[in-house]
């Protein structure tokens, strides 16, 4: 393992990579991890790196996990980068690429974390891992508990898709779904408290809790770059609701261009729904990344975007400015209206918080902000599978007709067939 030490995001306490620990002393920030990068470059090359099977553990040497340790592989990762030509040509962009996550084991990006979070319970030998989601993360942590004969307690709150909750029960996690009927998640609330009352290994996909699964994104950053034949995008569009996944991608680019692997780096564009935008808000105003206030009741069709509160949020807003990039939000109406797009141009099936990046490209082409030439990567972080109910409640359901040709003609007809 090349980690030198974990230190504080806010208040800078420092602890040694051996110490079976998940959060700062004074639960005011998270534990970002430092790795030895000279070291790293004297064993690992674009050479090695191109010779290697796809996946979160081709790059293990840029993760947490000491050599030895078990860890569970679903097949997560390496996911592909689809150049989108017919959508491009919709919307009037040259250079349009997909970065696919619904191929993952469980239908989200959330399987990248969730790989490394657990397997860094497996090194710590914990029993029971419990997390607050909105449904992907805990499908995810569920999924790799199982495989990797760990408990699992999931909290979701009641509005989660009953695909996701589906999902859950079918792993076997132990779901509690939670009535959310004020501003603070309960979700949250419960995962820390049960966490410290019966010694259970947190495990969100969020930062302040649980530093070693916030790794597991960066994957997607290196994959991005060796499938543009090692280079960066000018512009990469990522929904957002806690942070982890856009600042877990800005540390991945930097750690390849660290290593001479890429550059350049791109800029970096938060896109978050109208009904919870927390950090687009806090961009917009200016605030410092601990300044970030929260939302409230999120009010969105986007269901994985529901933070109020973007946990890791300082070091997303960072990620924003460092890279000279944007923040911006979307209406329900942008978000489905970019689902249709994307399924009716490309085929990729994505639900409402997975397409979020792609209504956010749309937007700021309109207003100018994104070049026609500019090579610009979305990452479509989820399946529509997660949430069908979103499909049929807005698009409606055929009519039942009668077997008759004389009927199905006449309805035909209608369609435009």
């Amino acid at each position: 393992m090349f980690v030198e030490k974990l230190k504080c995001a806010r208040c800078g306490e420092e602890h040694d990579p051996d110490e079976k620990v998940f959060y700062c002393s004074k639960l005011d920030g998270r534990l970002d991890i430092y790795y030895d990068y000279d070291a790293i470059s004297s064993v690992l090359t674009k050479d090695e790196l191109v010779r290697r099977k796809g996946g979160t553990w081709k790059y293990r040497e840029l993760l947490p996990i000491k050599e030895g340790t078990r860890v569970v592989d679903l097949g997560e990762g390496n996911t592909p980068l689809i150049k989108c030509e017919d959508l491009g040509r919709a919307i009037g962009l040259r250079n349009l690429y997909a970065k696919d996550e619904t191929r993952n084991p469980t239908w989200s990006f959330k399987d990248r974390p969730m790989s490394v979070g657990v397997a860094k319970g497996i090194e710590f030998g914990v029993k029971t891992a419990v997390i607050a989601s909105s449904g992907n993360a805990a499908a995810a942590l569920a999924a790799f508990c199982a495989k990797a004969n760990i408990d699992c307690v999931t909290f979701v709150p009641h509005f989660a898709g009953a695909g996701k909750v589906a999902q859950l029960m079918l792993y076997g996690a132990k779901v509690v779904r939670l009535r959310w009927g004020e501003e603070e998640d309960p979700t949250v609330k419960m995962m820390l408290e049960t966490s410290r009352k019966y010694g259970w290994y947190p495990c969100p996909s969020f930062g302040p809790f649980n530093p070693y699964q916030f790794e597991g994104n960066k994957t997607m950053a290196y994959e991005v770059c060796e499938q543009l034949n090692w280079e960066a995008p000018d512009w990469l569009f990522i929904p957002v609701g806690g942070g982890g996944l856009l600042a877990g991608n800005w540390k991945g680019f930097k750690e390849f261009k660290n290593l001479g692997f890429i550059s350049s780096l791109p800029k970096i564009v938060a896109v978050q729904s109208t009904g919870c935008a927390p950090l687009v808000r806090a961009h917009e105003q200016g605030k410092g990344p601990f300044e970030i206030e929260p939302w409230g009741k999120p009010e969105t069709i986007a269901t994985g975007l529901e933070d109020p509160f973007p946990w890791d949020g300082d070091a997303a807003l960072r990620a924003i400015r460092e890279s000279e990039g944007t923040a911006v939000s979307v209406t329900n109406e942008e978000i489905l209206e970019a689902q249709k797009m994307l399924a009716k141009e490309e085929g990729i099936f994505a639900e409402p918080s997975g397409v979020a990046s792609l209504a956010g490209l749309i937007k700021l082409l309109e207003r100018g902000v994104v070049d026609s030439g500019d090579l610009v990567v979305v990452e479509i972080t989820g399946s529509g599978l997660k949430d069908p109910e979103v499909v049929s409640e807005h698009m409606g359901l055929p009519p039942v007709i009668e077997p008759k040709i004389e009927v199905v003609d006449s309805y035909l007809r209608e369609l435009g067939a």
